[in-house]
């Protein structure tokens, strides 16, 4: 389990599961036994830890597709999504040889009447309680919530798919109970695209599920409009944002460094390897994650400094074997000079990256995504800023990249222009890295209907922002987000299935008038809430886009959210591999019948 966190969804999902799982079972002194599937053991492990639960007198964490041995003189909580599989597990323990002493159950999301009847059939007298909680999302940061769904890209965007329709309602269904555990019943708006219908599917679906779930509260009271609002927007609305080498911190160290699950591992120079969880509970990665590399370099050796004039070190050259030495000499001090170390590390390792290939990379990159160089004039022939990167040994992917902001930044090219690229990058046999990519709406090759797409829509003029000549570009969603915080999103663009109340104003200008009453799950906000949801995979820098926003604005959050967190060597990886047919599956009947 995570340790615990104060910030945001992770707040108000813990405090949600204490008032519906946790103050059911307080009721009775008995030590219980909570039993999790793989999704609720994630969502459980992102918002509390072991000793939150110990403290609420469940003594026992479970996997429910394990074996386990019968604890007849316990009651057992099982908080599980509402699948076939999960439902066929929990009878399994009470059916032949009861395990425990009686059931609460607890779903993730609404359970179909048939999976509900097949378990109070064959088990209903072991079962004291059955709710739907209504969170089937997770919450990944203060202001980040994922559907835990990365095949989901697949399903949308495949030619191949079959299961698009059920994908889509799934999210949705997702989508509402975020809602739901914000108290949000939010104004429902889309990106209209001329060759895309994903985004405005998804937002007819949600509407509907959002209207059907608020038709009767708790109190019997239909539910107005709150001061939200939801936007959903296709991947392919900024495929540029995915693609570049983002110099800020968090998105630097995804894409550069071998992350999994959020776990950083390392070598000390001693040969003993580390690892660390990059997540809210370390408040230096909370403080750091969102500055660019440059700041960070030089943050985390000045800490470290402090710390080691506070125990009279001499003052020398910091290295992570100094520290390492200080920290066994000095315990109290261990866990203070851990969260430094590993920055000093992980800001380390993403510099040797930086300084041996990505730094020559970033003013091509950067040049060709915004259309202009350093000094804002215009690229002209975007070839010849292409090509030193395809005549440098740089790795093949990065040469994909470069390609793709090539083709990004003229709206397409031709037949026989693309068939050079490939040949240059040298992947004649995976030319799917780059053509895949029709299949989110975007132009790889010209065409007499490339008027109809624009991905040069106006940009706002940030020029007076830029502090780095390596990092200019800027993910559209962040125009998005301060156009809608604005009230000036253009509603043919952004059609509205249903309205927040008339005076939703992100800015606070208006909305302050009728503002909820602060309440006790989210004491920081008192204005409005925007949630965008991209369809396809969010990107660390539009997740940090997010936090911007909120912070200038102060009235309104910004809550972003996607099917998964994109980086990107998976996006390409999935990108590639959309032109592949499912492999045919049969049973043993089917194969003898064949």
């Amino acid at each position: 389990m995570a340790a615990s966190s104060d910030h945001g969804l992770k707040k108000i999902v813990w405090k949600r599961i204490k008032e519906t799982i946790i103050t059911d079972c307080r009721k009775s002194d008995i030590w219980k036994i909570l039993i999790l599937d793989h999704f609720t053991t994630k969502l459980l492990s992102s918002c509390c830890k072991m000793s939150d639960l110990m403290a609420e007198k469940i003594t026992i964490v479970e996997d429910l597709f394990k074996k386990r041995e019968p604890v007849l003189e316990m009651k057992a909580i099982y908080f599980m999504t509402p699948t076939l599989k999960c439902v066929e597990a929990f009878i399994g323990d009470f059916e032949k040889k009861p395990k425990y002493k009686a059931a609460y159950v607890y779903f993730t999301d609404y359970c179909p009447d048939d999976l509900f009847n097949k378990m109070k059939s064959r088990c209903g007298k072991f079962i004291r309680v059955v709710k739907e909680i209504n969170i089937s999302f997770l919450p990944q940061e203060a202001q980040v919530f994922t559907c835990n769904n990365p095949e989901a890209f697949r399903s949308i965007y495949s030619p191949h798919s079959q299961d698009k329709r059920s994908t889509l309602e799934t999210l949705a269904d997702q989508i509402v109970t975020l809602c739901a555990t914000l108290d949000e019943y939010p104004g429902v708006r889309y990106k209209k695209e001329s060759n895309m219908e994903n985004a405005k599917t998804l937002a007819e679906l949600v509407d509907n599920k959002l209207a059907k779930h608020y038709e009767l509260d708790d109190s019997a009271k239909k539910k107005g409009k709150t001061q939200a609002q939801l936007l959903i927007v296709e991947r392919g609305f900024d495929p540029v944002s995915p693609i570049l080498h983002e110099l800020t911190y968090q998105a630097m160290a995804y894409d550069l460094i071998d992350i999994q699950d959020d776990t950083y591992r390392y070598k000390l120079k001693d040969g003993s390897e580390k690892q660390a969880l990059l997540n809210e509970d370390d408040m230096l990665w909370v403080n750091l994650r969102h500055k660019h590399i440059a700041e960070v370099g030089g943050e985390i050796p000045k800490l470290v400094k402090e710390i080691s004039a506070s125990k009279q070190q001499p003052d020398e050259k910091i290295t992570i074997s100094k520290l390492a030495q200080m920290m066994k000499k000095m315990p109290s001090f261990r866990k203070q000079l851990n969260e430094k170390t590993t920055h000093l590390q992980l800001a380390e390792d993403c510099m040797k990256h930086f300084s041996n290939n990505v730094e020559k990379l970033c003013k091509a990159e950067q040049d060709l995504a915004v259309g202009s160089d350093v000094d804002g004039a215009r690229v002209k022939d975007p070839m010849r800023t292409l090509l030193p990167v395809l005549l440098h040994p740089y790795t093949t992917y990065d040469k994909i990249r470069a390609v793709l902001l090539y083709i990004f930044s003229v709206n397409g090219t031709t037949d026989e222009n693309l068939s050079k690229l490939i040949q240059h990058v040298k992947i004649e046999d995976e030319r799917e890295f780059i053509l895949n990519w029709k299949e989110l709406g975007v132009p790889i090759i010209m065409s007499n209907q490339m008027s109809l797409f624009s991905r040069k829509s106006t940009r706002r003029d940030r020029s007076q922002e830029e502090k780095y000549n390596l990092s200019r570009w800027t993910p559209v969603i962040k125009d998005v987000m301060e156009d809608a915080v604005e009230n000036k999103l253009d509603t043919k663009e952004w059609p509205h299935l249903s309205e927040s109340p008339a005076a939703w104003n992100g800015s606070g200008a208006v909305s302050a008038r009728q503002k909820h009453k602060p309440s006790a799950q989210d004491d920081r906000r008192t204005g409005s809430r925007l949630i965008v949801f991209v369809i396809g995979g969010v990107t660390y820098s539009e997740m940090r886009c997010a936090y911007e926003v909120t912070q200038a604005v102060k009235s309104c959050e910004v809550i972003i959210g996607s099917s998964h967190i994109l980086t990107p060597t998976n996006l390409l990886d999935n990108i590639k591999a959309l032109s592949k047919a499912p492999m045919e599956t049969f049973t043993i009947e089917e194969r003898s019948n064949a």
